[in-house]
Order: structure tokens, then C-alpha cells, then sequence
């Protein structure tokens, strides 16, 4: 049996502020339980819903030293769908109402995270053979591992690998700050180790350290060698990668089932969709105010609203594509600018445009049964998980050719019959325009072609099983099996 804890800053369904959550809490569940033991450690923050708070079992506590103070480290644990999930407790550091805020402060937050966690092992009794950190606010682990947890019995021979979400984010500050919040002696502050640019970056501790790295995509991992999507991390990427690995992640099936799903007007398979997935339609345009019609092409977007997700190409052409045979429903929250762009456009063309400015799960969940394209022009995109929902509830996506895009979107071609959605590759707002108005004219022109992607896009599978079996390999390659 080998013994496998993540160890990462937010997990499903206990906090969640983006995908990295998603990955944390639902992977493990999917992993072979005959081989792998795998467990989740987080910290316990005081914005978990208090039901879920009361469930947790009090295990124990130590004294940690931590910048010159004596602090204290509770250990809970909760069994939730089969997985033992571990918290960190500490009040003066997990307060607030969301897991993070302010970056000074959040640097020091996961540095206490990421000394306690491995401190509370020998205090659990258990020992992972593989202890996988995900993103920044973990960064520091593989370098603990190697300095000041090196000796002993214990944490001899354990490996680490790191896995990054997204390489915009690095946790980064001055090195005398990052220095004293980590505990680390002036050795490990140079430009091959955690120094970069003259700063501390705790992420670029993890991926000097790690004994493998991961990223959430094939294409992203070929595209962080190349400055444009580096983030100034390119040459260390390029050094390591022989120990970096692309694997895309997955979605849960059973909470995104069009056959099941509690959210949506009316269930719907592969079999049946071309009779019943329009009935989402016309509820949806219900709701939402927009003119009932169950043949106008719907495009969808749920998306953070910034600039990553490609909404300046959109706002480029935005009056093209209302002015065209289409009705847009928009769900998210972000920029100002786009927030207020959108609701513009809304109340200029009110019939068939729709924003809708908050997050809602069950509204999401309405718009991919509801729409018939999905769009998602994205700068860049380490995996994407919207594209994979899309797919799921037969909504065809356009997508740029980017990242994780690139490897679960196939282009339609129409001379061979194949694909299972649209795509452009220029970040270039006519390029995705006249994508835009490809997809339609198959939709309007060729609707038995179009019914096939939709064949297609509900036959593939990108459930976190298929995620797991990679990340078997990569722990037994690691382990040398």
C-alpha cells in the first residue's frame, strides 16, 4: 500500500475560491484503494460552513516555534466520502471570512501552514510515502523536506511532487520577508534556488525541490517553457523538464449528469437530447427574460471576468455577435469593466442578451444544459474545467488554442466528419468571430452534422478516473515500481 497525503490550501467541499479546489477534493476519491491510500491536509478555516466544522473530530495538539513565538497547531479530521480529510487549526491565522486576502499576509499565513503540516505527521502516526503540494501556498514543503525535516527516521525518503494550477500565481515578496516568514538560513536565497529577480518566490522553492512536477494539462506544460506563458519561471521549467508531466484534470460525473441533474429543467441523455435538451432552453429563456424561441443558437459563458478569459476579444465584436442570429447569457463576476460591459449589452439588446453578474451553481448548471456553444476565447488556460462541463451536457465549446483547451477540445472538420467543437488560434478578435459565426452557420445549415458533434462531445470521457490512472503512474514511476 502506498501512502499518498495532498497537501493544499482549499478542497471541495470544504472551501473552494477556484479549480485547484475541485482537483484537491475530488481526485482522490477516484485513485485504485487496493494500492493508494491517499488523504488531504488544509487548514481549518473559521469561513467553513459551521456544519461541516462540528463534524470534524478533534485528534491532537502541539507547540510549534514559529517566528520566535511558541504557537499552537490543532489537528481534525473528517471522513468524507471515504477520504480522511486533515485540518490545521490555528485561529489567529485561518480567521476571516475567506481563505485568503492580503497577500503580506498570506505569505506568512502559508508559511506556518506548511511547517505544521508536516510537523503534525509524526504526531498522527502516519507517514505518506509521496507528499503532493499544489501551488504556491505549498511551495515551501519540498524545501523543508530537504533542510530542516531531513534528518530523522521519519521523513526519510519521503518524495514530493508539485503541481502547478496556474503559474501567474508564485508567492512573491522581498527576500529578507519571505527569509523570515519561512525560517530559511541565506543558503537557499539565490537565483537557483528560491531567489528570482531579486525577490523570494515560494513557489519557485517548491519546483527547484519537488522530485517531480506537474501541471494540469499537456499543452500547458509545453507552453510554460516559452516566455510568453513562463511567467518569468520559463528557464527553470526548461531545466526540469525531464521531471515535468502534463495531466489534465477531470470533472466529477455524478455532479455534472444531464441524466440526474437536480438544477436543470429537464434531465436528458445522449440518446435523447435532440428531443429533450432544447425543453433547458426555452426554460431558460423564460427565467431570464429572453424572446422564447427553442431553434435561436445560444451561445453560454460562465467564466471569472478578467482579462485571462479572453473578454477583451469578446468585447471587441460584441455588437457583431448581438447583432447576428444569437442569443448570449453570460454568469460570473470579475473586472468592473467587463462586469459593466455586459450589463450594457444587456440592456441594449434585452431580448437576447443576458447577464447575469454573482456565481450560482444551480445557474450554471441551467446554462450548459441550456446553450448550444459554449465560448471560451482564453489568453491562456492551464487546464479549464467549464469546457470539460460543457462537453459533458452535449453544449458544443469554441475555444482558442490554448493550454488545456487545446488538449480536451477537438476541431470540427466537416470533410471528415470529426471533432467535437470549434476552435481558433490567434488571439485575435475577427478570428474568433468568424469561428463564432462558423459554428453557427453548422448549427442553422447543417443541424444533423451538428447533432453529431453533440454525439461526440457526450461520448468522451473526462471524468477524474482518467486523471487518476496518470497520477498512478507518476507515484509508482517515482517510487521506482
Amino acid at each position: 500500500m502506498k501512502n499518498i497525503l495532498f497537501i493544499a490550501s482549499e478542497a471541495v467541499p470544504f472551501i473552494k475560491t477556484g479549480g485547484l479546489a475541485d482537483v484537491v477534493g475530488s481526485l482522490p476519491k477516484c485513485f485504485d484503494k487496493k494500492y493508494f491510500d491517499v488523504r488531504v491536509m488544509i487548514p481549518k478555516y473559521l469561513c467553513i460552513k459551521e456544519v461541516l466544522r462540528n463534524e470534524m473530530t478533534y485528534i491532537d495538539h502541539f507547540y510549534m516555534d514559529y517566528l520566535g513565538q511558541s504557537r499552537y497547531v490543532g489537528i481534525l479530521q473528517y471522513v468524507y466520502e471515504g477520504i480522511t480529510f486533515y485540518f490545521i487549526d490555528n485561529e489567529s491565522y485561518f480567521w476571516g471570512e475567506k481563505p485568503y486576502g492580503d497577500w503580506y499576509y498570506d505569505l506568512e499565513k502559508f508559511s506556518f501552514f506548511s511547517q505544521a503540516a508536516l510537523s503534525a505527521l509524526p504526531v498522527i502516526g502516519w507517514k505518506p510515502d509521496i507528499v503532493h503540494c499544489h501551488d504556491w501556498q505549498t511551495g515551501l514543503i519540498p524545501v523543508y523536506l530537504k533542510d530542516r525535516f531531513r534528518g530523522g527516521e521519519f521523513f526519510r525518503d519521503m518524495k514530493t511532487v508539485m503541481t502547478i494550477h496556474n503559474l501567474k500565481f508564485q508567492g512573491v515578496w522581498d527576500v529578507k520577508t519571505i527569509q523570515r516568514f519561512s525560517g530559511l538560513p541565506d543558503y537557499y536565497f539565490t537565483p537557483d534556488k528560491l531567489e528570482a529577480y531579486k525577490d523570494g518566490n515560494m513557489l519557485k522553492g517548491g519546483l527547484v525541490y519537488a522530485d517531480a512536477i506537474t501541471t494540469v494539462s499537456s499543452t500547458y506544460a509545453e507552453e510554460i517553457k516559452t516566455p510568453f506563458y513562463g511567467e518569468g519561471l520559463d528557464g527553470l521549467m526548461r531545466a526540469r523538464a525531464n521531471d515535468l508531466r502534463g495531466i489534465v484534470n477531470g470533472i466529477d460525473y455524478d455532479d455534472f449528469n444531464p441524466e440526474t441533474d437536480p438544477y436543470i429543467a429537464q434531465q436528458y441523455n445522449a440518446k435523447n437530447f435532440r428531443k429533450e435538451k432544447a425543453k433547458n432552453k426555452l426554460a431558460l429563456q423564460e427565467e431570464l427574460g429572453l424572446a422564447r424561441d427553442d431553434k435561436k443558437f445560444m451561445i453560454g459563458i460562465v467564466s471569472r471576468l478578467t482579462d485571462q478569459k479572453g473578454l477583451d476579444l469578446i468585447q471587441c465584436v460584441m455588437d457583431e455577435i448581438c447583432t447576428d442570429d444569437v442569443q448570449l447569457v453570460v454568469l460570473g463576476t470579475g473586472d468592473d469593466k467587463y462586469e459593466n460591459m455586459f450589463r450594457h449589452y444587456d440592456w441594449k439588446y434585452h431580448d437576447r442578451v443576458s447577464a447575469q453578474i454573482y456565481y450560482s451553481e444551480p445557474m450554471s448548471h441551467k446554462i450548459y444544459a441550456a446553450c448550444d456553444a459554449f465560448l471560451m476565447p482564453s489568453l491562456f488556460e492551464p487546464c479549464g474545467l467549464s469546457q470539460l462541463m460543457a462537453l459533458r451536457y452535449g453544449t458544443v465549446p469554441i475555444v482558442r488554442e490554448t493550454g488545456g483547451l487545446k488538449d480536451t477540445v477537438w476541431p470540427y472538420n466537416e470533410y471528415e466528419g470529426t471533432g467535437t467543437g470549434f476552435s481558433f488560434a490567434n488571439y485575435n478578435a475577427h478570428e474568433m468571430l468568424n469561428i463564432i459565426r462558423y459554428a453557427k452557420y453548422i448549427y442553422y445549415n447543417k443541424k444533423r452534422e451538428w447533432n453529431k458533434i453533440v454525439d461526440r462531445d457526450m461520448a468522451v470521457d473526462f471524468s477524474w478516473n482518467t486523471s487518476a490512472g496518470k497520477y498512478q503512474e507518476l507515484y509508482d514511476w517515482l517510487l521506482g515500481y
